[in-house]
């Protein structure tokens, strides 16, 4: 394929539970501008969920539909996009055996966010007892006690990762640009893959960097929903409107009329992204010449139409499940149709009848 004329585009999500302004401003807003420039597939990741929430997947199925609903409703098109269940698609699952065979372990343990999710499988088993020592406790665990906590798919999610992309032939994935390490793991298992069997069949994908806003928690933090500083996509506006009303600010301004700084403040984060005169805002906050309550005020005013609009689309989707499933089967034919060319393709390569 000449890659000038690949203009296609692979990414997904996780279902780990409900979405939020994070996940949309980062990442489904994206998705939405994507699928009028490009050739996309969209996936819910539901066998990624499962690389580190095996032991608990009574959510999984119905996180996967709610975030299927989620993204309708922010304007993903099927008409413009496949979208589907990751695990639709069995030829997914067979290309990352046959990947598998060929990519070193040293790879895979030295994946930079493989540590990063062990610690977090820490924290969840150690609920509760991170108070103090945790660092410690930690190191003190022994090579075996580690080995436990981790799994053969959560040590070999990269291969699986980067099946995700190649078995489509992608051109592009949209990253943030700390993200680049996901897309490097793919290129690498492509470029191995090619050199092992002198053909050029997989494709070397190249991050595609997207702008992605800052959006903050309530707290300041980074929205999480481990953290509690979440708005939900779908949530009630007289709900959002009362976490806006929480929103943290500088806390040097003790009354209406001092002066504030707005870059560190929280508010004044959101305004950045739904408001068209956020500069003469900060201004306006740099001078003292609004109090916090009545910016928080203005930014739920500003929101509220978005928010409205979102839940009528969303519970448009969500009253239908035919209409779902037919999207979904939709999706899943048009990404097994794709697939299913690169898998035979590879299968040749490797002799596998």
């Amino acid at each position: 394929m000449n890659s000038s004329e690949n203009n296609t585009v692979v990414s997904g999500m996780r279902p780990t539970g409900k979405l939020h302004l994070g996940n949309y401003f980062g990442a489904l807003k994206n998705f939405v501008d994507l699928q009028d420039k490009h050739k996309c597939f969209f996936f819910v990741a539901d066998l990624h969920a499962l690389t580190t929430a095996a032991d608990n997947p009574d959510d999984l199925a119905s996180n996967s539909i709610q975030m299927v609903i989620d993204w309708l409703a922010a304007g993903l098109n099927p008409e413009k996009c496949s979208i589907f269940i990751q695990s639709h698609v069995p030829e997914i699952c067979e290309l990352t055996t046959l990947l598998g065979m060929i990519t070193p372990l040293g790879w895979l343990l030295r994946n930079p966010t493989y540590k990063e999710q062990l610690n977090e499988l820490f924290r969840k088993k150690y609920a509760g007892q991170l108070d103090k020592g945790a660092a410690e406790k930690m190191a003190m665990l022994s090579e075996a006690e580690l080995s436990e906590m981790s799994s053969f798919g959560f040590l070999g999610y990269p291969v699986l990762m980067a099946t995700d992309i190649l078995i489509h032939k992608a051109a592009y994935v949209p990253v943030g640009e700390d993200q680049t390490a996901h897309v490097e793991i793919a290129r690498s298992i492509a470029r191995r893959f090619n050199d092992l069997y002198k053909t050029d069949i997989l494709v070397e994908p190249k991050p595609l960097f997207t702008k992605i806003p800052k959006v903050p928690g309530l707290d300041g933090r980074k929205m999480s929903k481990s953290y509690g500083n979440s708005i939900e996509l779908g949530e009630d506006p007289q709900s959002v409107r009362k976490k806006v009303m929480t929103m943290f600010t500088d806390p040097a301004k003790k009354r209406a009329n001092d002066p504030a700084n707005p870059d560190g403040c929280t508010v004044f984060a959101f305004h950045k992204i739904y408001n068209p005169d956020y500069e003469a805002r900060a201004q306006e906050c740099r001078q003292g010449a609004l109090g916090c309550v009545a910016c928080k005020k203005h930014l739920f005013e500003l929101m509220q139409n978005d928010i409205k609009e979102f839940n009528e689309r969303r519970n448009f989707y969500a009253s239908d499940r035919g209409i779902l499933d037919k999207i979904l089967k939709q999706g899943a034919e048009q990404a097994r149709q794709s697939a299913a060319k690169t898998l035979r393709e590879v299968k040749d390569i490797m002799k596998v009848l």
